[in-house]
């Protein structure tokens, strides 16, 4: 990705959680949820998130927008380290950045109308000079995602699933953003419902030069919609790439097992599983010392579990594995 512009950076984030007993005493042991992750994200691209539940996909993209502040490390936005703004400074920074949440149906409020939903950043910011003027863009932004026009006054409770999160889209579009952190957009829809919305994400990307961190435990979407791929496991980064090259050639032995885990409807492409991957997940509260999947790797060996992979280039990707490459 040379000679692109990085529009957004995280250096060595990290959430930890204290955890409590059954009595509500803290305990002096935590959670693990983000340990140590560094990525960029360039202007213009889709980069997505994927790996198992819990991986602490969503927890990073809620630090990026400041929902959750994080333990330690840094979150540079248009080369600003944004990570100590305050609530008024960072007031500013959401009309560049903004969140399309997982549910529709949690994400909305069911006293609004849709009108006043679309409308409520433009009225926040102030960015409208008038009720009229409020009103014309957010009937510009309902017809820009699919929506009519004159169904403004109605509430969520009366649209589709797919409706609402057309309705989450033209929410997060009202402010003309350059960064859209897509928490599993479309996890919640049907089949038919989500290539709908991916293609209007595509679209209005294309149209408005936007910028998508997209969270997905679906490689399938994620390899639709993707211009890099950045796989997390247990809160730490296993492998940052090219899509197509991630997909044709993983490096990461995770990255190998999730995308032989995909299913495919045509036995031509349906890859013969060399190796099933055993065990659980280790715990987020006492994670494996060295590599973190060391204890789920059919290739680990004894430097694994004495040594932490660092971030590594090998070719135009980062792989964090001791033998990537070799």
């Amino acid at each position: 990705m040379s000679g692109k512009t990085v529009l957004l950076e995280t250096r060595d984030l990290t959430k930890e959680y204290p955890l409590n007993s059954n009595l509500g005493i803290k305990s002096r042991q935590v959670v693990h949820a983000v340990s140590g992750v560094s990525f960029e994200i360039y202007e213009g691209e889709t980069l997505s998130l994927v790996g198992e539940s819990g991986c602490g996909k969503s927890t990073l993209g809620r630090m990026l927008m400041r929902l959750i502040e994080p333990t330690e490390g840094q979150i540079l936005f248009e080369g600003q380290d944004i990570t100590g703004y305050s609530e008024r400074q960072m007031r500013q920074v959401y009309q560049k950045i903004q969140m399309i949440f997982q549910d529709p149906y949690a994400s909305l409020d069911p006293r609004m109308k849709v009108g006043q939903l679309i409308g409520e950043p433009l009225v926040t910011h102030r960015v409208c000079k008038s009720r009229e003027e409020t009103c014309g863009r957010v009937r510009e932004l309902m017809h820009m995602v699919g929506i009519r026009p004159e169904l403004i006054d109605r509430y969520p409770h009366q649209f589709s699933g797919g409706q609402r999160q057309r309705i989450g889209i033209a929410r997060a579009l009202a402010l003309n953003p350059r960064l859209i952190v897509c928490d599993e957009p479309v996890s919640a829809l049907d089949v038919s419902i989500q290539s709908q919305i991916l293609n209007l994400l595509r679209d209005l990307q294309q149209e408005f030069k936007l910028t998508y961190l997209f969270i997905s435990h679906d490689l399938g979407v994620v390899h639709y919609i993707s211009d890099r791929i950045c796989v997390m496991f247990l809160g730490k980064v296993c492998e940052i790439g090219d899509t197509q090259e991630i997909y044709r050639r993983p490096l990461h032995p995770y990255t190998k097992f999730l995308l032989q885990a995909v299913p495919s409807m045509d036995p031509n492409k349906r890859q013969k599983r060399e190796q099933i991957l055993a065990g659980e997940i280790p715990s987020a509260v006492a994670p494996p010392s060295g590599c973190r999947f060391r204890t789920r790797c059919p290739y680990a060996k004894e430097v694994c579990g004495e040594r932490e992979p660092e971030m590594k280039d090998v070719g135009e990707r980062k792989v964090a594995c001791h033998f990537a490459g070799e």
